[in-house]
């Protein structure tokens, strides 16, 4: 299994409509670096699901139900969508502040490619930050 970090503007897109709808297609990517992210997910690898812009914290967590395929908003036929429904909500938020000051987790790209919206997380970071909600 592994490890993903999804960001989603909650104006856009939010923790509350992941709730409602249970399952949805994962679109709007249009970086190549997290399409191929995306193309990497399996069926039943878990996400960490991540207010950007205002809030930056991670609220919850989504489970890959399917893999990649096209991306039916992308008129270009460059990209690619997987389908997510609700794993579990984490009993506290994690925010960008904590996960910066936590010197195990300096090294995510979360911090280092800040604008990128989808992007793995390695096991022992996934442990942590799921410490760090409880």
């Amino acid at each position: 299994m592994n490890y993903w970090l999804l960001k989603s503007e909650p104006n856009s897109w939010s923790w509350n409509d992941q709730i409602k709808e249970k399952k949805t297609m994962w679109d709007g990517v249009r970086n190549y670096q997290a399409r191929n992210y995306l193309k990497a997910m399996k069926k039943n690898d878990l996400c960490f699901f991540y207010h950007s812009v205002k809030e930056k914290k991670i609220i919850g967590i989504v489970k890959v139900v399917k893999e990649y395929y096209q991306d039916p908003t992308d008129k270009t036929k460059k990209f690619v969508v997987v389908d997510v429904e609700i794993f579990k909500k984490l009993k506290k938020s994690v925010s960008l502040e904590q996960i910066k000051k936590e010197k195990k987790l300096v090294h995510l790209p979360l911090i280092k490619q800040s604008r990128l919206s989808v992007m793995p997380i390695d096991y022992m970071s996934w442990k942590l930050i799921n410490k760090m909600s409880n």
